[in-house]
């Protein structure tokens, strides 16, 4: 089986970027207007403005990146399992590469993401819910291996260019926005890039910058894109659990729940990964006076609009 991981000798000719992949990175950091102890703030991380709508953006840049360098593509089709916005920036980058996109994605991803799928023109190859991101993972190994010379597998859970993307972009722009004031990074843990990279970063910056790493309370949740590291067969083979500070379990309700209020407090349209990582952000801000909080907001609340029930206030 060849992988995004295993590399030819030499790379290939030099090759023009197409201009779109140039627009991704460089998302403003906003204020939540929050109170909390004496002299803490607040940020979030706007990655919902990248032009595919996520963070996804940035490590699916960099693992299309090295496989036209190396060579693999666009001769073959770039094949990866999504739990939906790696795929759509897959297929957002890839159809202005003109590289050919498969993705294996849970049939239970919001209707939205399957939609958004379709317009980039991805193959998309549904897997069991239940199996969640697991399913979808061992499915794209299946392809890869059934036709090997079809596909070029570009394994995000495994990958180094998903650190890699965050190490080099995410990472020094909130340094750079905080004007090095940032004092916690709170993530979610899905592939786990985004902490491992940006967090790896802001740690070479000023080691006492504290790393939180945000996982649904249990195995069976409604957080896409996140992991219960505890529970999945198919730990991220880039992620270092020494790495983070802490790690924290929020329960979906109180994900929602800070999804809302950041629409109607503060005018984010978050979706529901993002209000689990703002809800635990927010818990520090009001606990460590003089703590510049960044949490990463993931992606937009536009994604989940079909899902009306998650978006009214329960009694």
């Amino acid at each position: 089986m060849q992988t995004a991981l295993q590399r030819a000798d030499s790379p290939a000719p030099r090759w023009t970027e197409p201009a779109l992949w140039h627009a991704v990175g460089q998302t403003p950091l906003l204020p939540v207007p929050w109170t909390g102890a004496p002299g803490a703030a607040l940020w979030v991380k706007a990655e919902w403005l990248n032009p595919g709508g996520s963070v996804k953006d940035r490590p699916a840049r960099a693992i299309l990146r090295d496989g036209v360098r190396f060579g693999d593509l666009p001769g073959r089709r770039l094949l990866d399992a999504s739990s939906g916005n790696t795929a759509i920036a897959y297929a957002m980058l890839g159809a202005a590469a003109k590289v050919g996109i498969t993705v294996c994605v849970p049939a239970n991803a919001s209707r939205e993401r399957q939609q958004l799928l379709q317009v980039y023109g991805a193959e998309v190859i549904l897997t069991d819910p239940l199996d969640g991101t697991d399913g979808a993972i061992l499915r794209a190994r299946e392809l890869v291996a059934q036709d090997p010379d079809r596909y070029w597998y570009a394994d995000q859970y495994n990958n180094p260019a998903n650190v890699r993307a965050h190490w080099e972009s995410t990472g020094p722009e909130i340094w750079s926005q905080t004007n090095g004031r940032v004092t916690h990074l709170v993530a979610g843990l899905g592939t786990t890039g985004t902490l491992m990279g940006a967090g790896g970063y802001l740690k070479t910056r000023n080691s006492r910058v504290k790393l939180i790493g945000v996982q649904p309370d249990s195995p069976l949740h409604g957080l896409e894109g996140l992991k219960h590291l505890a529970t999945t067969a198919n730990v991220p083979g880039i992620f270092d659990p020494a790495l983070p500070d802490r790690v924290v379990e929020v329960a979906t309700e109180a994900a929602d729940a800070t999804a809302r209020a950041l629409a109607r407090e503060a005018g984010y349209l978050v979706g529901w990964s993002s209000g689990a990582v703002v809800h635990t952000a927010r818990k520090i801000l009001e606990t460590e006076p003089g703590a510049c909080v960044v949490a990463i907001g993931s992606d937009s609340g536009m994604r989940y609009l079909s899902e009306p029930h998650r978006w009214k206030e329960t009694p």
